[in-house]
């Protein structure tokens, strides 16, 4: 069974710090882009961060530029997102998501989803 499984997500203060990990069963990622996603309560999915299959071609929403960032190990077959100086609106429920090479739809494959909680 193919699966992307994320982990990580935690509540946490403000200007604090989380690792998101979106892991892979039952394929290998090195030929998939990851992205990143999330959705808030009440509002529509977006796209917050992506990495190409290779690593060398990544992308930011420019809600979260200078404060996350995302990178792969293929060797374990996880890509990960650092997430730095939190606010209240990063609280959603992040999701991963298999491409093809490139940072382009369709994204394949969909983890469930890992609640991250921005809070004092």
């Amino acid at each position: 069974q193919l699966q992307l499984v994320e982990s990580g997500g935690a509540l946490v203060q403000p200007g604090g710090s989380l690792r998101l990990s979106c892991a892979a069963s039952g394929f290998t990622l090195d030929y998939y882009a990851i992205g990143w996603f999330r959705q808030a309560p009440g509002k529509e999915r977006e796209g917050v961060s992506c990495i190409s299959s290779s690593g060398g071609s990544t992308n930011y929403a420019e809600s979260v530029k200078g404060r996350f960032t995302i990178s792969r190990d293929n060797a374990k077959n996880t890509v990960y997102l650092q997430m730095n100086s939190l606010k209240p609106e990063d609280t959603a429920v992040y999701f991963c998501a298999a491409a093809g090479s490139w940072c382009r739809p369709p994204y394949d494959y969909w983890g469930q989803g890992t609640q991250v909680t921005v809070s004092s």
